[in-house]
């Protein structure tokens, strides 16, 4: 049996071992969908380049259609990198995103979905990059899977130290501010892992776009354990 269905199984047979990754309240909350394809002709380049009114744009989506949390992204392929160097490379540049877009205020709650421990953490400080960074592995029956958690506040790598343990439905971090979360709209980047591959800190959340079937075996939908209902809009 393959990893994608071992840990689908483990999900459907365990819903109690399911936590939170945000205090979003499907009886009260709605969520607004982000679009970041080149579809949304929103996204101008002024619009990319500026972390200003890229926020601004963000802000004024969730507020016009009160939502609390906007979400998108898992295997996207999206035009907003070419604002940073950091997603260029020699042949195809890096434009699909692996994991999850959880949009929301600075300061907003996050929450460790699942009992496990700290792998590692770092402040990957490069513009376009994720900023404080927390990546946890877990156990489920027997299958290792490690969560990333990206675009954190800085005052959420103080006090951790590897293998330390942490509970489901406990906070571990805050979503960090543009200064602080590589010159971003506050979200956070929720990924999920099979295989870290060796890497600490840090495990890429963009890629080639042509290689979307080998980063799929490795990277499973985060939506199973977010467990999100349907967005209310798309734009």
């Amino acid at each position: 049996m393959d990893r994608h269905t071992l840990f689908a199984n483990y999900v459907n047979n365990h819903p109690e071992a399911i936590g939170k990754v945000v205090d979003f309240d499907a009886d009260h909350d709605r969520l607004y969908h982000f679009d970041l394809t080149a579809a949304n002709k929103e996204l101008t380049a002024e619009v990319i380049n500026k972390p200003w009114m890229f926020s601004q744009l963000v802000n004024e989506k969730l507020h016009d259609n009160n939502c609390r949390y906007g979400i998108g992204g898992y295997m996207e392929h999206r035009t907003i990198y070419a604002f940073s160097s950091h997603f260029d490379t020699d042949d195809e540049p890096r434009r699909l995103h692996l994991g999850v877009d959880i949009w929301s205020d600075a300061g907003t709650p996050v929450y460790a979905p699942l009992d496990g421990i700290v792998h590692s953490y770092q402040d990957n400080n490069t513009i376009g990059d994720y900023g404080p960074t927390i990546i946890l592995q877990h156990d489920l029956d027997g299958l290792t899977l490690y969560s990333l958690y990206g675009h954190l506040s800085r005052k959420s790598l103080k006090g951790l130290f590897k293998d330390m343990p942490v509970s489901k439905n406990s906070q571990i971090a805050t979503i960090g501010n543009a200064d602080e979360n590589g010159h971003w709209p506050p979200h956070l980047h929720f990924q999920l892992m099979f295989d870290m591959e060796g890497k600490q800190g840090d495990y890429p959340g963009v890629a080639k776009f042509s290689e979307k079937e080998i980063w799929q075996k490795n990277i499973p939908d985060p939506g199973l354990i977010l467990k999100f209902p349907q967005a209310v809009n798309v734009g």
